[in-house]
Protein backbone atom coordinates (compact mmCIF):
# COMPACT_ATOMS: atom_id res chain seq x y z
CA UNK A 1 0.00 0.00 0.00
CA UNK A 2 1.42 3.44 -0.87
CA UNK A 3 2.35 5.74 1.98
CA UNK A 4 -0.17 8.49 2.68
CA UNK A 5 0.68 11.97 1.52
CA UNK A 6 0.71 14.96 3.94
CA UNK A 7 -2.87 15.66 2.85
CA UNK A 8 -3.96 12.29 4.22
CA UNK A 9 -4.69 10.81 0.79
CA UNK A 10 -2.51 8.08 -0.76
CA UNK A 11 -1.46 8.70 -4.35
CA UNK A 12 -3.78 5.96 -5.66
CA UNK A 13 -6.72 7.73 -4.04
CA UNK A 14 -5.85 11.07 -5.61
CA UNK A 15 -5.59 9.34 -9.00
CA UNK A 16 -9.02 7.73 -8.52
CA UNK A 17 -10.70 11.12 -8.23
CA UNK A 18 -9.37 11.90 -11.71
CA UNK A 19 -10.86 8.70 -13.14
CA UNK A 20 -14.26 8.52 -14.84
CA UNK A 21 -15.88 7.21 -11.66
CA UNK A 22 -14.22 9.85 -9.49
CA UNK A 23 -15.08 12.73 -11.81
CA UNK A 24 -18.72 11.58 -11.95
CA UNK A 25 -18.83 11.80 -8.16
CA UNK A 26 -17.17 15.22 -8.00
CA UNK A 27 -19.50 16.49 -10.72
CA UNK A 28 -22.48 15.26 -8.71
CA UNK A 29 -21.28 17.27 -5.70
CA UNK A 30 -20.53 20.52 -7.51
CA UNK A 31 -23.96 22.09 -6.99
CA UNK A 32 -23.82 21.50 -3.23
CA UNK A 33 -20.22 22.78 -3.11
CA UNK A 34 -21.23 25.97 -4.93
CA UNK A 35 -24.07 26.50 -2.48
CA UNK A 36 -21.78 25.89 0.49
CA UNK A 37 -19.18 28.38 -0.77
CA UNK A 38 -21.94 30.99 -1.08
CA UNK A 39 -23.28 30.15 2.38
CA UNK A 40 -21.97 33.35 4.00
CA UNK A 41 -22.08 36.19 1.45
CA UNK A 42 -19.40 38.84 1.80
CA UNK A 43 -16.96 36.55 3.60
CA UNK A 44 -14.13 34.67 1.86
CA UNK A 45 -14.22 30.88 1.62
CA UNK A 46 -11.69 28.04 1.65
CA UNK A 47 -12.13 24.99 -0.62
CA UNK A 48 -9.87 21.93 -0.41
CA UNK A 49 -10.39 19.10 -2.91
CA UNK A 50 -8.52 16.18 -4.52
CA UNK A 51 -8.88 17.86 -7.91
CA UNK A 52 -10.46 21.15 -8.97
CA UNK A 53 -12.30 22.11 -12.16
CA UNK A 54 -10.38 24.22 -14.64
CA UNK A 55 -10.97 27.94 -13.95
CA UNK A 56 -11.37 28.45 -17.71
CA UNK A 57 -13.57 25.40 -18.32
CA UNK A 58 -17.22 25.44 -19.41
CA UNK A 59 -18.33 24.92 -15.79
CA UNK A 60 -16.68 28.19 -14.68
CA UNK A 61 -18.86 30.01 -12.15
CA UNK A 62 -18.58 33.15 -10.07
CA UNK A 63 -18.29 32.08 -6.44
CA UNK A 64 -17.09 35.29 -4.84
CA UNK A 65 -13.79 35.69 -3.00
CA UNK A 66 -12.00 32.58 -1.82
CA UNK A 67 -9.03 30.25 -1.90
CA UNK A 68 -9.25 26.90 -3.70
CA UNK A 69 -6.43 24.39 -3.11
CA UNK A 70 -5.87 21.02 -4.76
CA UNK A 71 -4.28 18.05 -3.04
CA UNK A 72 -0.99 16.69 -4.34
CA UNK A 73 1.59 14.23 -3.06
CA UNK A 74 3.25 16.86 -0.86
CA UNK A 75 0.37 18.91 0.48
CA UNK A 76 -1.72 21.55 -1.30
CA UNK A 77 -1.23 23.58 -4.44
CA UNK A 78 -2.97 26.51 -6.09
CA UNK A 79 -2.61 30.20 -5.30
CA UNK A 80 -0.70 28.95 -2.22
CA UNK A 81 1.55 25.88 -2.10
CA UNK A 82 1.68 24.54 1.44
CA UNK A 83 1.23 21.72 3.92
CA UNK A 84 0.07 21.80 7.52
CA UNK A 85 -0.22 24.05 9.37
CA UNK A 86 -2.00 26.17 6.77
CA UNK A 87 -0.22 29.53 6.23
CA UNK A 88 -3.50 31.40 6.64
CA UNK A 89 -4.55 33.98 9.24
CA UNK A 90 -6.86 32.94 12.05
CA UNK A 91 -10.59 33.75 11.81
CA UNK A 92 -10.33 34.82 8.16
CA UNK A 93 -12.87 32.57 6.37
CA UNK A 94 -16.63 32.32 6.66
CA UNK A 95 -16.83 28.85 5.05
CA UNK A 96 -14.45 25.92 4.60
CA UNK A 97 -15.33 23.01 2.29
CA UNK A 98 -13.27 19.82 2.79
CA UNK A 99 -14.15 17.63 -0.18
CA UNK A 100 -12.67 14.10 -0.02
CA UNK A 101 -9.40 15.22 1.55
CA UNK A 102 -9.04 12.42 4.12
CA UNK A 103 -8.05 8.81 3.47
CA UNK A 104 -9.59 7.96 6.85
CA UNK A 105 -10.84 9.65 10.00
CA UNK A 106 -7.45 9.10 11.65
CA UNK A 107 -5.92 11.67 9.25
CA UNK A 108 -8.50 14.32 10.12
CA UNK A 109 -7.28 15.80 13.41
CA UNK A 110 -4.61 18.24 12.21
CA UNK A 111 -6.61 19.64 9.31
CA UNK A 112 -9.86 19.96 11.27
CA UNK A 113 -7.99 21.84 14.00
CA UNK A 114 -6.65 24.21 11.33
CA UNK A 115 -10.13 24.67 9.86
CA UNK A 116 -11.45 25.58 13.29
CA UNK A 117 -8.65 28.14 13.63
CA UNK A 118 -9.20 29.88 10.27
CA UNK A 119 -13.02 30.03 10.52
CA UNK A 120 -14.70 33.09 11.95
CA UNK A 121 -17.04 32.50 14.92
CA UNK A 122 -20.30 31.30 13.42
CA UNK A 123 -18.50 30.08 10.28
CA UNK A 124 -19.39 26.78 8.62
CA UNK A 125 -17.25 23.77 7.80
CA UNK A 126 -18.59 21.36 5.17
CA UNK A 127 -17.18 17.84 5.22
CA UNK A 128 -17.85 15.76 2.07
CA UNK A 129 -16.81 12.11 2.43
CA UNK A 130 -17.46 8.68 0.94
CA UNK A 131 -20.40 6.57 2.07
CA UNK A 132 -19.47 3.07 3.39
CA UNK A 133 -22.97 1.75 2.56
CA UNK A 134 -22.97 2.79 -1.11
CA UNK A 135 -22.67 0.16 -3.87
CA UNK A 136 -20.39 2.73 -5.53
CA UNK A 137 -17.71 1.76 -2.98
CA UNK A 138 -16.70 -1.10 -5.30
CA UNK A 139 -15.47 1.53 -7.76
CA UNK A 140 -12.86 2.86 -5.30
CA UNK A 141 -11.88 -0.56 -4.00
CA UNK A 142 -8.11 -1.06 -3.80
CA UNK A 143 -7.24 2.65 -3.89
CA UNK A 144 -6.55 3.04 -0.16
CA UNK A 145 -9.70 5.11 0.38
CA UNK A 146 -11.68 4.52 3.56
CA UNK A 147 -15.28 5.46 4.31
CA UNK A 148 -16.09 5.89 8.02
CA UNK A 149 -19.71 6.24 9.13
CA UNK A 150 -21.25 9.66 9.93
CA UNK A 151 -21.01 9.13 13.70
CA UNK A 152 -17.21 8.86 13.40
CA UNK A 153 -16.94 12.14 11.51
CA UNK A 154 -19.26 13.90 13.95
CA UNK A 155 -17.03 12.78 16.79
CA UNK A 156 -13.99 14.18 14.96
CA UNK A 157 -15.71 17.48 14.24
CA UNK A 158 -16.74 17.92 17.88
CA UNK A 159 -13.21 17.10 19.02
CA UNK A 160 -11.99 19.99 16.83
CA UNK A 161 -14.50 22.38 18.41
CA UNK A 162 -17.06 22.28 15.58
CA UNK A 163 -20.74 21.49 16.15
CA UNK A 164 -22.15 19.23 13.37
CA UNK A 165 -25.73 19.26 12.11
CA UNK A 166 -27.74 16.23 13.27
CA UNK A 167 -28.55 15.01 9.73
CA UNK A 168 -26.15 14.57 6.81
CA UNK A 169 -26.97 14.94 3.10
CA UNK A 170 -26.61 12.07 0.61
CA UNK A 171 -24.82 12.92 -2.65
CA UNK A 172 -23.84 11.37 -5.95
CA UNK A 173 -24.70 8.22 -7.89
CA UNK A 174 -25.58 4.86 -6.34
CA UNK A 175 -23.85 2.57 -8.84
CA UNK A 176 -23.67 3.96 -12.38
CA UNK A 177 -20.86 6.38 -13.31
CA UNK A 178 -23.31 9.18 -14.01
CA UNK A 179 -23.52 12.69 -12.60
CA UNK A 180 -26.47 12.87 -10.20
CA UNK A 181 -27.07 16.26 -8.58
CA UNK A 182 -29.95 15.11 -6.39
CA UNK A 183 -29.37 15.74 -2.68
CA UNK A 184 -31.25 13.54 -0.24
CA UNK A 185 -31.99 13.56 3.49
CA UNK A 186 -29.41 11.24 5.05
CA UNK A 187 -26.68 9.26 3.23
CA UNK A 188 -28.89 6.38 2.05
CA UNK A 189 -27.06 4.45 -0.68
CA UNK A 190 -25.54 7.52 -2.33
CA UNK A 191 -21.82 7.43 -3.08
CA UNK A 192 -21.01 10.22 -0.63
CA UNK A 193 -22.53 12.39 2.05
CA UNK A 194 -21.99 15.90 3.41
CA UNK A 195 -21.98 17.08 7.01
CA UNK A 196 -22.16 20.75 7.91
CA UNK A 197 -20.66 21.94 11.19
CA UNK A 198 -20.54 25.36 12.84
CA UNK A 199 -17.82 27.09 14.79
CA UNK A 200 -19.79 28.21 17.79
CA UNK A 201 -18.89 31.45 19.51
CA UNK A 202 -18.57 31.04 23.25
CA UNK A 203 -21.37 32.97 24.97
CA UNK A 204 -20.50 35.52 27.62
CA UNK A 205 -21.45 33.96 30.92
CA UNK A 206 -22.39 36.53 33.58
CA UNK A 207 -20.66 36.11 36.89
CA UNK A 208 -23.10 34.84 39.54
CA UNK A 209 -24.01 37.40 42.13
CA UNK A 210 -22.38 36.71 45.45
CA UNK A 211 -24.80 35.68 48.13
CA UNK A 212 -25.06 38.01 51.07
CA UNK A 213 -24.47 36.47 54.44
CA UNK A 214 -27.40 37.28 56.67
CA UNK A 215 -26.96 36.96 60.40
CA UNK A 216 -29.70 35.33 62.34
CA UNK A 217 -31.70 37.84 64.36
CA UNK A 218 -30.24 38.14 67.80
CA UNK A 219 -26.90 36.57 66.89
CA UNK A 220 -23.87 38.44 68.29
CA UNK A 221 -21.63 40.16 65.72
CA UNK A 222 -17.95 39.17 65.73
Amino acid sequence: MPLPSPTGQPEAALAWFRSEAGLALLGSERELVDGALADRPGQPWLWLAPTLPSPDGPEKRSLGRGLALEANGRGWSGAVTCGLPLPLPSESFGVAVLQHVFASASHATGLLDEVHRVLVPGGHAWLIVLNPMAPYRWRWRGTGLRAPEPVTWRRQLRAAGLQPDPVSRGLGPIWREDVSTRVQHGPGLRAAYAIRAEKRALPLTPMPRRRELRLAQGAPAA
